[in-house]
């Protein structure tokens, strides 16, 4: 049936920046289909998203790493795997992001979002692949954006990461493809999230921006469950280097 090829029954999925947002949906989404949860967040704060994980029948774990400091990140998977015993999908979540002119913008703040979207990426997918690639199998989900495709206003930081982290993707795939691990990265436009209320509630740009989309709304936090569960499971076992944009027509424009 084909309905089958989308249940995820035994197996572990890590979602980075599993607290809240696009990150608790995605985690909530993959437990409905039937996998284990682990969730990594750097505050900590995923009682909610524990609590709705265990509500649908699936197990829970909480890892507390500060994906911005390289220390932090050292042996992560490992310690993963000494709870779980297997890893069968990374999501690279996690995220920030800071406004500034390009002239104005603090080179600290540049590299820690480097560290954050990009760095932490490349290193939990290495860390990944070694178990992925001793099973033959596994799947790798970045989170990209809409500025994977564009430039945006004041994000410098964020642009640049966010298109390295699609070529990421694909140079990943080309290297893992034939040995088991599909790598792709789906691409959110505007979606309601606390990291978004700014432009929201932006007299100028909210408005702006809304006028663009064609569906005429924001995205919901739970429209992007569907995609990465289709991205985790076996009915997109022929796709890999895909950057998917789920933008609500933005990039049709």
């Amino acid at each position: 049936m084909i309905l089958d090829l989308f249940k995820l029954d035994g197996r572990v999925a890590l979602v980075t920046g599993a607290s809240r947002g696009l990150g608790q949906s995605m985690a909530l989404g993959l437990a409905e289909a039937g996998a284990d949860i682990v969730a990594v967040s750097s505050s900590g704060g995923c009682e909610e998203v524990e609590e709705l994980v265990r509500e649908t029948g699936r197990r829970f774990w909480q890892v507390k790493c500060d994906l911005g400091q390289p220390s932090d990140r050292v042996g992560l998977i490992d310690r993963v795997l000494e709870q779980t015993g297997r890893l069968d999908i990374l999501v690279n979540n996690a995220g920030i992001s800071q406004r500034h002119p390009p002239e104005e913008y603090p080179l600290s703040e540049w590299h820690l979002l480097m560290e954050v979207h990009l760095h932490s990426s490349f290193d939990l997918a290495q860390q990944a692949a070694k178990t992925m690639l001793q099973r033959g199998r596994g799947k790798i989900i970045n989170i990209g954006s809409v500025m994977s495709y564009e430039g945006g206003l004041n994000i410098p930081a964020y642009a640049a990461a966010k298109h390295a982290l699609a070529g990421l993707t694909k140079s990943l795939a080309n290297s893992w493809g034939k040995r088991g691990i599909n790598v792709n990265c789906i691409c959110p436009g505007y979606f309601e999230t606390s990291m978004s209320h700014v432009l929201q509630d932006d007299s100028v740009r909210g408005p702006q921006i809304l006028d663009r989309i064609p569906v005429g709304r924001w995205g919901q936090p739970d429209e992007i469950a569907g995609l990465c569960v289709f991205l985790a499971s076996d009915a997109s076992n022929y796709m890999h280097g895909s950057t998917v944009a789920i933008d609500g027509g933005w990039l049709s424009r």
